[in-house]
């Protein structure tokens, strides 16, 4: 399997995203129970996102009989997906670039974790389209990013870093960390999160973690 390297990767990614995402191995582990509640057994799974190969390890271990697509336009974090599911890896076909390099499916489940917040509106609402497009009829999908209300973007922000900085994290690599959150990531208050995901064909719409910055919600296809 080879890949056309893209930078930004980074060996270190497991360690790192843990010391920013709150409860990310319990995320992990919510992701799969949500899964095994709408998905049979030998579902196949849609990961939007999934480079590093954190989310399609857990999902991996939740069933035997899940088959994996994992989307990421990192090479290098795909090569590192690849080692992180170590024996599992027979289970997952890796894809590098974005929603329009995905299989058409049609897939029992979706997931995007820690993505969706790197898109501007309008992408956002045309990527969780394209998801919903490959997905059977009542299909779960979990989605997980930053969202909070714009105007307390300087006080939730404040937050994040004093939770990473708790977390291990230079305080002044946090605090630049914040300010390149507040300057290019276009995040979205949680009711236009919920209101792309109705626009864009799900329903029963629920968000089932709540973490500073980060929410997460569970949804079916329409």
């Amino acid at each position: 399997m080879a890949f056309t390297n893209t930078p930004g990767a980074s060996d270190d990614y497991a360690e790192r995203v843990a010391r920013h995402v709150p409860g990310l191995r319990d995320l992990h582990r919510m992701i799969g129970l949500l899964m095994a509640e709408l998905t049979p057994d030998d579902g196949r799974l849609l990961v939007l996102g999934a480079g590093g190969g954190l989310e399609l390890k857990a999902l991996a271990e939740t069933r035997p009989g899940w088959r994996l697509d994992g989307v990421d336009p990192s090479a290098d974090m795909l090569r590192q997906a690849i080692a992180t599911l170590g024996d599992l890896a027979p289970r997952a076909a890796l894809h590098q670039g974005y929603i329009d390099d995905a299989p058409e499916g049609p897939f029992d489940g979706a997931t995007c974790l820690l993505t969706l917040h790197f898109l501007a509106a309008p992408e956002r609402l045309r990527t969780v389209r394209e998801i919903s497009r490959r997905l059977k009829p009542g299909a779960p999908f979990i989605a997980v990013h930053h969202s909070f209300p714009p105007e307390r973007r300087d006080a939730w922000l404040a937050r994040n870093a004093a939770f990473v900085t708790a977390a291990g994290v230079p305080a002044e690599q946090a605090q630049n960390g914040m300010r390149a959150m507040r300057d290019k990531l276009p995040v979205l208050a949680p009711q236009a999160d919920e209101a792309i995901l109705r626009e864009a064909g799900f329903t029963d719409i629920e968000r089932f973690y709540a973490a500073l910055t980060f929410q997460g919600w569970l949804c079916r296809k329409t």
